[in-house]
C-alpha cells in the first residue's frame, strides 16, 4: 500500500530518443506515446526533421514537450555538443540559436546544453564553457527557456566534459541564473559517484529536470539493478520535487508493455 497522500503525483515524461523504437522516425513516436498514455515527451535534438515537422507531430498527438536537447552537431564523428570546446564558438552560437528556433516551434522551455568531449580538459575548456553558458542563457531569457546542465558519467560516455555533478552544480551557482538549472539523470549519478539520498537533498534547490533509467543496464525502473527507484521516488515527493521525471531509459521489451511498472509503483500517467 502506498503511504503517499491522495494530492501528490509524479509527472513523468517519454524520452523519445529512447522509447518507441518500435517506429525508427522520431515524429511519429510522438503519437505512440500518446497512445500509451504520456501527456508529455522530452527529446534528444531531432536531427533529420525540420522544425515545423516535429512541431506538426507533436500538436498532432497532443502531448507537451518538456525538454530538447541542443544541436549536438555531427554525431557521426562523435560531436556531442560545441560549450566547452576552443574554437568552435560560432558553431555553438549558431547551435544555440537553431534550437531556439525547434524550441520556440516545440512551445519547449527546458534546453539541455551539451558540452561537447574533450580528452584532457583543462582551464580554456572550463573559460570556454563558461562563456559559452553566459551566452546561451542570454539568448534563452529573452525567449523564457531555461538552459540545463546534466552532468554525463565517463564510463558510458567517455571524454565528455561535463563529467562531474560537483562541477555541474558549482557552475551553476557561479551563474546564478534562474534561467541555468542541473539535470540530475539519476543512471549518470549512480556511474559517478553514487550517493543518491544525500545528492538528492542537497541539489534539489537547484534542479530543473530529472531522469530516470535503472544502472547498469538502462532500462526500466523495475528492472534488476542497483536502484531501488521505490524509495528514490518517494525521496523526491517527501523533498518537494515537483516537476517532470524524463524516463530516459531503452525498454527492456516493448516501450508499452514495459510501463507497467507506473501502475506498480502506484503512479499514473
Amino acid at each position: 500500500m502506498s503511504s503517499r497522500g491522495p494530492t501528490v503525483t509524479m509527472k513523468f515524461a517519454s524520452n523519445l530518443s529512447f522509447m518507441f523504437g518500435e517506429s525508427p522516425k522520431i515524429t511519429e513516436r510522438y503519437q505512440l506515446a500518446k497512445q500509451a498514455g504520456f501527456k508529455a515527451v522530452e527529446t534528444g535534438f531531432p536531427l533529420g526533421f525540420t522544425a515545423q515537422e516535429v512541431a506538426d507531430a507533436r500538436s498532432k498527438a497532443g502531448v507537451k514537450q518538456v525538454l530538447i536537447n541542443i544541436f549536438t552537431g555531427d554525431v557521426t564523428k562523435g560531436e556531442m555538443g560545441f560549450a566547452a570546446i576552443p574554437g568552435k564558438e560560432d558553431e555553438f552560437k549558431k547551435s544555440v540559436a537553431l534550437t531556439i528556433e525547434y524550441a520556440k516551434a516545440l512551445d519547449c522551455k527546458k534546453i539541455h546544453v551539451m558540452s561537447g568531449k574533450v580528452e584532457s580538459p583543462n582551464e580554456i575548456n572550463d573559460s570556454t564553457y563558461e562563456s559559452n553558458m553566459r551566452f546561451a542563457i542570454e539568448k534563452f531569457q529573452a525567449e523564457d527557456i531555461v538552459a540545463l546542465i546534466e552532468p554525463i558519467n565517463s564510463i558510458t560516455m567517455p571524454n565528455y566534459y561535463m563529467n562531474s555533478f560537483e562541477k555541474g552544480l558549482e557552475i551553476v551557482k557561479k551563474i546564478n541564473s534562474p534561467h541555468l538549472r542541473l539535470m540530475l539523470d539519476l543512471f549518470h549519478l549512480q556511474h559517478a559517484r553514487g550517493n543518491i539520498t544525500r545528492t538528492i537533498k542537497e541539489y534539489l534547490p537547484y534542479l530543473g529536470h530529472v531522469q530516470v533509467a535503472q544502472v547498469p543496464d538502462r532500462h526500466e525502473p523495475d528492472t534488476a539493478g542497483e536502484l531501488n527507484y521505490r524509495y528514490v521516488f518517494s525521496l523526491l515527493e517527501k523533498e518537494g520535487y515537483k516537476d517532470y521525471i524524463g524516463l530516459e531509459y531503452r525498454p527492456k521489451a516493448g516501450s508499452a508493455e514495459g510501463l507497467k511498472w507506473i501502475k506498480n509503483f502506484g503512479y499514473t500517467l
